[in-house]
């Protein structure tokens, strides 16, 4: 509540919720005492009459509540006035228990740091190649992983459709320990502008240089064409022979790695459409969200993935 309400409610909606709340459960007790009976007395045998309404063929009988069913109600009301008084419901009234959501997070968050903080300290001491065959220490990491980073790059790290795959050696900042400790502590933002500018003609050279920089030319002619628009607009971030530059995070444009080929897309139409409109690629920062330690052992475990045989 607080977090749409701001950080306390004002003394008029602090009342006008108690009112509403307490309204609503003295009029639901009071609705229960006033149908705990029926005016229909039973017959000899002990049957009363309906209530005159019917559903094909069945008809409902004026019998009160059962005991057992009117006491568990009664027993719902006292617990929910119970629970008011403990706990925060009733507008600015924080309960007598003084329990938030929020203190329970931080108490919980200070238990684990109490438990695990240690550990991940001494993780943190153990250079990233060393800490990458622990196999203990990649457990923990994992779980890390899984829980901040598969939502983006699959639970196997493959990647997907403008997501990397971070068990090959394509990397586009650099594989290295400080690189990929650098990704994570602060994020990277890429860039590829959008060349409609070129025209038509020149988009479709272009794209066939670039396929044909990995041996996937669709028409040699056209590569041969677009090799001088390439060097003018396209080398000064993926260099002269289209190997990329990691310092820009340019990627690589002679292998066989293709961050934007959608499934069941060819790899021409990926190019011409990455030409045509651009790219621009997020990945945020996680050092504020897991902290220093925890960065360190997940770039232990992305380290360890591109090593695997």
């Amino acid at each position: 509540m607080n977090n749409f309400w701001g950080d306390s409610l004002s003394s008029f909606w602090s009342a006008w919720i108690i009112v509403i709340t307490l309204g609503t459960i003295g009029i639901a007790f009071w609705l229960l005492f006033a149908n705990r009976q029926t005016d229909k007395t039973p017959d000899a045998e002990g049957n009363v009459g309906t209530t005159g309404h019917a559903a094909d063929g069945i008809e409902e009988y004026d019998n009160p509540l059962p005991r057992w069913w009117f006491q568990l109600y009664v027993g719902t009301v006292i617990f929910s006035l119970g629970y008011l008084v403990l706990y925060p419901g009733l507008g600015n009234f924080t309960g007598l228990l003084g329990w938030s959501q929020e203190g329970q997070w931080e108490e919980e968050v200070t238990r684990a740091e109490e438990r695990f903080g240690p550990i991940f300290a001494q993780y943190q001491e153990v250079p990233i190649p060393e800490l990458s065959q622990d196999n203990e220490a990649m457990r923990v990491a994992e779980r890390i992983f899984l829980n901040n980073c598969a939502i983006c790059h699959g639970s196997n790290a493959k990647g997907g459709y403008g997501f990397p795959n971070l068990t090959d050696d394509a990397w586009l900042y650099g594989g290295a320990p400080e690189n990929i400790v650098q990704t994570l502590t602060n994020g990277r933002n890429g860039l590829m502008p959008s060349w409609q500018q070129l025209g038509s003609e020149n988009i479709e050279n272009v794209a066939q240089h670039v396929l044909s920089l990995s041996g996937n030319a669709e028409d040699p002619q056209r590569a041969e064409k677009g090799a001088s628009v390439f060097a003018s607009v396209c080398a000064a971030c993926h260099t002269p022979d289209g190997t990329g530059n990691q310092a820009l995070g340019a990627p690589n444009l002679t292998d066989d790695a293709w961050l934007y080929q959608a499934p069941g897309q060819s790899l021409g139409d990926s190019v011409r459409q990455t030409l045509r409109n651009g790219r621009n690629g997020h990945m945020p920062a996680q050092a504020a969200y897991i902290g220093e330690d925890k960065v360190h052992l997940v770039a232990a475990y992305v380290y360890s993935l591109s090593r695997e045989d």
